[in-house]
């Protein structure tokens, strides 16, 4: 089974090297060229993937001090050591 696709017309070759080096210009026309297809988030968006973030950053800060001072209970109960 065979399966064609369709050539994509926003991509171009890759630049065939001539020898010449960096071209500074063309770099960042290429740069400015593949940022406009960028699909950027919404400022909604954004602020709630940063909220969540956040919130998850929070719980695990909580977990891993409980976690912490749990097994340091443990071990000053076992060897007597530890503040």
């Amino acid at each position: 089974m065979s399966v064609s696709t369709r050539k994509d017309e926003s991509r171009k070759p890759a630049p065939q090297k001539s020898g010449s080096g960096f071209n500074l210009v063309a770099y960042v026309r290429d740069v400015r060229a593949e940022a406009k297809r960028v699909t950027w988030p919404t400022r909604r968006n954004t602020l709630i993937t940063s909220g969540a973030v956040l919130a998850m950053v929070t719980v695990t800060c909580i977990f891993f001090f409980i976690v912490d001072q749990v097994i340091g209970l443990g071990v000053r109960g076992l060897f007597g050591v530890g503040g």
